[in-house]
């Protein structure tokens, strides 16, 4: 069996999670600015995400793992947006940051998708090659185990992409609905 071979920098994502995010944040948007919230676009959103976990500009390889349920064949909210023809085994440059390389990784009946996202979390956190995981989890769904992996963890840089402040040691957090919003195309400016 070949082993995966892995980029320095990971980004894991709770595709589900993500995805019932930027639906709540269209919906509450859309009545505070009284005008259509478009889908938010994927490549812009996980450039974002790439930033807010500490990368830098260059030519990075960054990988992406989105953990998604087997009942679920597209992010709804996002384009591009079908896992099995639009995301997975694709990818994209981005001319500051590098190549973006994407896998959808959908649970089947061993997991569901929360407990495939931890799991993978775990199994990554002890790769020898990344030096930086960020991860945008369900924290309300698994926070305890997430906060006990990244206290484990020792010589990688983690960051969790939130929607509130999490208490724990063992990585830095960024808010996730800052990037959301920038994928989506609303302003700062658009609030005064």
């Amino acid at each position: 069996m070949e082993k995966t071979r892995w980029s320095e920098t990971v980004v894991l994502v709770d595709a589900d999670y993500v995805d019932s995010v930027a639906f709540n944040l269209i919906v509450n948007f859309e009545r505070m600015l009284n005008r259509p919230i478009p889908k938010a676009d994927l490549s812009h959103w996980l450039v974002c995400v790439a930033l807010d976990g500490g990368l830098k500009e260059g030519e990075n390889d960054i990988q992406v793992v989105l953990v998604h349920c087997k009942e679920k064949e597209v992010l709804e909210n996002f384009v591009p947006s079908v896992f099995e023809t639009e995301l997975d085994g694709k990818a994209f440059r981005d001319e500051r940051l590098g190549e973006f390389k994407l896998s959808a990784v959908r649970e089947e009946d061993v997991a569901d998708a929360g407990n495939l996202f931890v799991q993978s979390f775990m199994t990554l956190a002890d790769e020898k090659d990344i030096k930086r995981l960020i991860l945008v989890p369900d924290m309300e769904r698994h926070g305890a185990q997430i906060r006990d992996v990244a206290a484990r963890t020792n010589g990688k840089e983690i960051t969790l992409l939130v929607m509130e402040p999490q208490t724990g040691r063992g990585f830095r957090q960024e808010i996730l609905g800052y990037s959301l919003m920038s994928a989506m195309g609303i302003r700062g400016e658009e609030f005064k």
